[in-house]
């Protein structure tokens, strides 16, 4: 797959990009310690034998982290309080797969809270796709201390069609809406995964029986790369058309303040700042609140 090498070499130069570089040169300045790694809805590293000028150190590279989108997570006393309380979706998920000596892929696994949530589930393999150098970051600060077998590839849904190996399980969350062409989005999915493979997948959706989808005129809630919004019903048109026979519809399920917040790890606006202020039924815009739909799609 040269191709794919060529892609990722060019890609490990984006940790040179100014947002990055100075941290990368942090990192490399920890001390190799192993922590011991406590799988729940908060992620725990308990490290050993801290010194006070670890712990500043260990803080400091935290906070030149943000913003962490995805989490929580806990560094011995240090609490991540990220935008997303992940545990949420993951926890509404976990009842619909099983992981056990599976190849299982993450597609848009952001720092990688989903995959460490996974190793509880004892799959063959964890492999992560994201191409954020930030993300990619935020998983090498944790991973120094979990010292976990997770794969973090810097490559997105597009190449997961033509990647090593095909995968038993793929998760793709929160990414099918940021994609102009979703029915080739999930075909890239489709071809990555073997046969009788499962996709896990959650999208935006709008209410209602029809075959259609919203196209935002230019954002949605503040979000500028939104690009269709369907019906379940369209949706699951669009992963028949994708080449998948068997799709389920596991949840549907409004985004709420409890689930995604501002806090002081994101110095950003979030939910509360998308919606409208006297109504919160709608975005900003005045389009339908985001609401989103959890399917299981199966290659037969």
């Amino acid at each position: 797959m040269q191709n794919l090498n060529s892609i990722r070499e060019e890609r490990l130069g984006w940790l040179k990009y100014k947002n990055v570089a100075h941290i990368i040169e942090e990192l490399k300045t920890l001390p190799d310690i192993e922590a011991n790694v406590k799988i729940g809805d908060i992620i725990t590293l308990s490290i050993p034998d801290t010194t006070a000028e670890l712990k500043e150190q260990i803080e400091k590279i935290a906070k030149l982290l943000k913003p962490w989108r995805k989490g929580p997570f806990k560094i011995n006393e240090l609490f991540i309080d990220t935008e997303w309380q992940s545990f949420i979706k993951y926890n509404l998920l976990k009842p619909h797969f099983d992981l056990k000596d599976k190849i299982v892929g993450d597609i848009g696994c952001n720092n990688g809270y989903y995959l460490f949530r996974m190793l509880e589930e004892n799959p063959k393999q964890l492999v992560g796709f994201d191409p954020s150098n930030l993300f990619f970051t935020q998983f090498l600060f944790l991973n120094h201390f979990a010292k976990s077998n997770i794969i973090f590839e810097l490559l997105g849904v597009e190449h997961v069609g033509i990647y090593e190996y095909k995968f038993d399980t793929l998760f793709c969350l929160g990414v099918l809406y940021h994609r102009s062409d979703p029915i080739a989005t999930l075909k890239s999915l489709y071809q990555g995964l073997n046969l009788g493979g499962e996709l896990i997948l959650d999208t935006f959706i709008i209410d209602g029986e029809e075959d259609i989808a919203l196209t935002p005129k230019d954002r949605y809630s503040k979000i500028p790369n939104v690009y269709f919004i369907p019906t379940v019903n369209a949706l699951k048109n669009w992963c028949n058309r994708a080449g998948f026979k068997e799709v389920e519809l596991l949840e549907t399920k409004t985004t709420d303040m409890e689930e995604q917040r501002k806090t002081e790890w994101i110095d950003s606006q979030s939910l509360e700042d998308f919606l409208d202020p006297n109504d919160n039924n709608l975005t900003v815009e005045g389009y339908p609140a985001p609401k989103r739909a959890y399917i299981k799609a199966r290659k037969t």
